[in-house]
């Protein structure tokens, strides 16, 4: 394992490890989970504290993402020219949202005649890509506060939206604006609007610089911590003013608990400000202290961490069929329901079918173990033909 990952940075690949780990909860839960089909998790005038924050702690997962491949863009550009590393990204994100279309589509739905298109977690990752090819020809001096004022400054967008089922519409939802569209029977969702996402991943750039060879550990380590301290101190003065910041302020609740779960129920589509200094914060401190940070747990959770786009296409597809296998095995539901030709969550089709939220957790720590022997072998894989240019893309 240590010759594997000799050449890794361990505290990225156990972050990266981590948040995936946390995804494939999320994605059990809308699946597997029986209330997931009845309301909004976040909803807080129905949801519990469990459900909740099963939900909540999932915000982690796509922003993390974007900033580590930012910086694994830092680190493979060490070994590659400009031009060369721009090359690489623009192809790759041209991929990614190639991938997103097809195959990854094709997980969440079952159906060969694509229905529904979801512009989600890789469409942006791949646009980001993109962006980024662009980005890396500016020095980081530059780079860093043009991210800083996209981050800081989207949310003045908040109440700028494009009604009706027209293409300029579409576009502007691709930008900045959540929202299902209809053309020729087909629906398109947009989930996950490129701003201000576009400006994570060459933020994440940026932060490769503190990992070059030589960089001293202890200063990556303090600056680490005082980056993650300022965001999530930041987060609480602006979230504590409640005058921007996030579409939808927090209000008193019927008890200091919810109150607070208003408090941290920040909007993820598009990120808010809020929400990425919490989710970013958080990851800057995860980094400060996790440099030198070894053992069993941190060597299995880094393996995800990885290979995290062959785990990301496996577990959507794993996560579908069981769920299709426990609608055949519930009295009165139908499996083919699951071949997925209009969304069926918040509505009454899947009455009856459906597991608790603990039975839901036992289900998703299965996902992962099961996962793990698989994207063990990849990895291996990947390590052992380093000369085989289209591993890279997986």
């Amino acid at each position: 394992m240590d010759n594997l990952a000799k050449n890794r940075i361990t505290s990225i690949d156990l972050l990266r490890g981590t948040v995936m780990i946390i995804m494939a909860l999320d994605h059990v839960r809308d699946y597997l989970f029986t209330d997931s089909f009845f309301y909004d998790p976040l909803d807080l005038a129905r949801t519990s504290g469990a459900v909740f924050f099963t939900r909540w702690i999932t915000h982690f997962c796509a922003p993390i993402f974007m900033l580590l491949a930012g910086t694994s863009a830092f680190l493979i550009g060490q070994r590659k020219s400009k031009q060369e590393l721009s090359g690489f990204l623009l192809k790759r994100g041209i991929w990614l949202i190639v991938l997103e279309l097809t195959v990854i589509n094709l997980g969440w739905n079952f159906n060969l005649a694509f229905p529904m298109f979801f512009f989600i977690t890789i469409w942006a990752l791949g646009l980001s890509m993109i962006i980024l090819a662009a980005f890396i020809y500016l020095p980081v001096k530059v780079i860093l506060p043009v991210c800083l004022v996209i981050i800081a400054g989207h949310d003045l967008l908040d109440g700028v939206h494009f009604d009706g089922n027209s293409f300029p519409s579409f576009l502007w939802s691709l930008l900045h604006d959540q929202r299902f569209f209809t053309w020729n029977d087909r629906m398109f969702l947009v989930g996950y609007p490129i701003v201000p996402l576009l400006a994570v991943m060459p933020l994440g750039y940026c932060l490769g610089t503190w990992y070059t060879a030589g960089y001293d550990v202890t200063k990556r380590q303090r600056h680490l911590k005082w980056t993650g301290l300022i965001a999530l101190t930041a987060f609480l003065l602006i979230r504590l003013l409640n005058a921007y910041g996030d579409p939808i302020p927090w209000t008193p609740q019927k008890d200091t608990f919810f109150t607070f779960l208003s408090f941290i129920n920040v909007n993820k589509y598009p990120p808010s400000l809020s929400y990425l200094l919490l989710t970013l914060g958080a990851a800057s401190l995860f980094l400060s202290v996790t440099e030198r940070l070894k053992g069993p747990a941190v060597r299995v959770i880094s393996v995800f961490g990885r290979v995290p786009m062959f785990y990301y296409l496996v577990h959507i597809y794993v996560i579908h069929a069981m769920a299709m296998l426990a609608s055949a095995l519930t009295t009165g539901q139908d499996w083919r329901r699951w071949i997925l030709t209009k969304p069926i969550w918040f509505t009454e089709d899947l009455k009856g079918y459906g597991f608790s939220l603990p039975t839901a957790y036992l289900i998703w720590i299965f996902v992962v173990i099961g996962l793990y022997p698989l994207c063990k072998r990849y990895d291996a894989y990947k390590q052992a033909h380093k000369d085989k240019w289209w591993l890279s893309y997986l």
